[in-house]
């Protein structure tokens, strides 16, 4: 299923096709993909070229690896990301290497690693869901995540599936239509509220 973004301005096919489905098809996804898809996330930008970003992965092949990290998700998420690829947990470091001082980006720059991969993911026809229902807790315990270090999101990334194979409530706003709010809601100049005239 598709469902392009009806973008106003020109922006680049990937960013149109981009959405967050929950209707996955249970198949697996080749390691070569995989690894296409790490490697976009490697080459993202970061403050100092730090890199924190450091993931937790899981293919459906691995069935006890994955129902690992799937336990490490909410419920709610549980249901649909099920029949994902891969899953993947996202963790940064908090500080930086060169100096041992707090990195306010690490947050910021996770996910433009994020973003890498789920850009290309898409370029690959493949779908992908983020999503911020997860279980720190767990994570941290089950996966001996250390000190300084913070689970940040989790991204399902597999084939696209059928939307009837979603709860009701789910099947619902994987129908939705797309929509974002106006630049005057969030781009502003002069001061806050402001808007800028774009």
């Amino acid at each position: 299923m598709e469902k392009p973004a009806a973008a106003e301005h020109p922006i680049h096919d990937m960013m149109v096709r981009r959405w967050s489905p929950r209707a996955f098809a249970p198949r697996p996804l080749p390691r070569d993909q995989i690894l296409t898809l790490l490697e976009a996330a490697r080459w993202a930008a970061s403050s100092f070229n730090q890199q924190p970003w450091h993931f937790l992965v899981a293919t459906r092949e691995d069935e006890e690896r994955f129902a690992a990290l799937l336990d490490c998700l909410v419920p709610g998420n549980q249901v649909w990301a099920r029949n994902a690829s891969l899953l993947i947990v996202t963790v940064t470091k908090r500080t930086f290497d060169h100096n041992d001082k707090p990195n306010s980006c690490c947050v910021h720059d996770i996910g433009l690693a994020a973003c890498q991969l789920v850009l290309q993911a898409t370029e690959m026809g493949l779908a992908t869901h983020q999503m911020a229902g997860i279980e720190p807790d767990r994570i941290r315990e089950r996966y001996g995540v250390p000190e300084g270090y913070d689970p940040v999101t989790a991204i399902a990334v597999g084939h696209a599936g059928d939307p009837d194979s979603l709860p009701d409530d789910l099947r619902e706003m994987e129908l939705e239509a797309r929509a974002r709010r106006p630049f005057a809601d969030w781009v502003f100049a002069d001061g806050w509220g402001n808007p800028a005239g774009y």
